[in-house]
């Protein structure tokens, strides 16, 4: 895997960009409106929704603290390669959380097609990894 590192040079930007953008499309939108958010992936809406904000809300937390550890790595540098092994793990598990919801066709098409991007997500997590 001789493409892993090519850019690690750059992992201070990636992990900035990364943060910036998930907080701003994802992490705090999931906390702070959970079902806004699903709405915008197509989501159907049940009409008890407390168990879907709850849930929503705690995934949203999880998100905003990676997001806070990731600027915090790319700021002081400590934790790099760390922060994107688990965000490259991370990313994985979520390739197979979509194939399996696109599979058993309990998801929106939003949801499918997102899979692309976590796969891509893989592959720029190791292209900025810090190897020795």
């Amino acid at each position: 895997m001789d493409f892993v590192g090519v850019w690690s040079h750059l992992a201070t930007h990636y992990l900035i960009g990364l943060s910036l953008t998930t907080l701003a499309v994802f992490s705090a939108l999931l906390f702070f409106k959970p079902l806004l958010w699903a709405r915008l992936f197509w989501w159907k809406i049940p009409v008890d929704t407390d168990l879907t904000v709850y849930f929503g809300r705690c995934l949203g937390a999880f998100a905003l603290v990676t997001d806070t550890i990731f600027l915090h790595a790319a700021l002081t540098g400590v934790g790099i390669f760390t922060m994107l092994l688990f965000f490259t793990l991370f990313c994985l598990l979520m390739v197979v959380v979509h194939i399996w919801g696109a599979i058993a066709r309990i998801q929106p098409i939003t949801e499918t097609l997102e899979t692309g991007m976590w796969a891509g997500l893989v592959v720029l997590n190791l292209l900025f990894m810090p190897v020795t």
